[in-house]
């Protein structure tokens, strides 16, 4: 049994949080942004829990869809399900079961915010499959990265206004850039396997393209936000996540491999200081 739990937890990717970090602050700032400030205990424990929830489920179906392309791949090759040690029948019953527990969770808030989680769910279960087809899947997965925004607001307010979707179009920028990081490493086996990704597609742009995705995060983030946080919050947060930015620059521009996974591990830092300007904007306000 505690081998089986530990293949679990393997598969989730529970040692390695980085994945739901960078769900978790946008989704936070949302949440913050359409409350004006503090959302309330049972709003944070919700989207806390179930942003935790909904990426190990993603990370269940990610793998029995890749599970054939997996073992091709240096960095992948030894998941679990890809190496026969969990069943595809077991990953999705328990990427079934978080999926379940996520939406149990959304329950609890408003109507809208359901009716938006089923969109949510397509979206997610579909991304593993863009590999095949689109020659940029990491917008789909920036979709899919970025629906917490509009959850956020109908968990709210009960509705969805155009504020949330400028900030999920800017976050999206941020998604497409950490993932194109995050492709980089992988490039040379995608090749052989005929796996589509951004930095495939890209080729040599793909570093000049990644810093103008960090830059029409920032930029769409900041025009956003002007009018609602303490300006001295927005600035100073706005200037440190700029150079964290400007410090990725410096390890992607090599395109090595282990350098463009260290960009690519340390994104959230980048998420928590937009996430911390907007808390610090709304706190000073008050």
């Amino acid at each position: 049994m505690h081998r089986r739990l530990g293949l679990y937890l393997d598969l989730i990717r529970w040692n390695r949080p980085a994945g739901w970090l960078l769900l978790l602050w946008p989704t936070l700032s949302a949440l913050w942004i359409a409350a004006d400030g503090f959302p309330g205990w049972h709003l944070l424990a919700v989207f806390t829990l179930g942003t935790i929830l909904m990426r190990s489920a993603g990370c269940c179906v990610n793998d029995v869809a890749d599970r054939e392309f997996d073992r091709h791949v240096k960095r992948t090759a030894q998941r679990p399900v890809t190496r026969g040690a969990v069943s595809v029948k077991e990953a999705l019953a328990l990427g079934g079961v978080l999926a379940l527990a996520a939406f149990a969770l959304v329950l609890t808030t408003t109507a809208a915010a359901t009716a938006w989680s089923f969109a949510a769910l397509a979206i997610a279960i579909a991304y593993p499959y863009a590999k095949r087809f689109v020659s940029m899947p990491q917008a789909v997965l920036g979709v899919a990265f970025s629906f917490g925004i509009p959850m956020a607001f109908a968990a709210v307010q009960s509705r969805v206004p155009l504020l949330a979707w400028a900030l999920l179009l800017g976050n999206l920028f941020w998604v497409l850039a950490y993932d194109t990081a995050y492709a980089m490493v992988d490039r040379d086996d995608d090749v052989k396997i005929g796996m589509k990704t951004s930095a495939i597609t890209l080729g040599r742009a793909d570093v000049p393209v990644v810093m103008l995705c960090y830059a029409g995060y920032l930029s769409i983030w900041a025009v956003a936000l002007a009018d609602r946080l303490a300006p001295a919050a927005l600035v100073i947060s706005m200037a440190v996540a700029a150079g964290q930015a400007a410090w990725h620059y410096l390890l992607i521009r090599g395109r090595e491999r282990e350098r463009c996974f260290k960009a690519f591990r340390l994104n959230h830092w980048l998420g928590f200081t937009v996430f911390a300007g907007i808390v610090a904007g709304y706190a000073l306000q008050s």
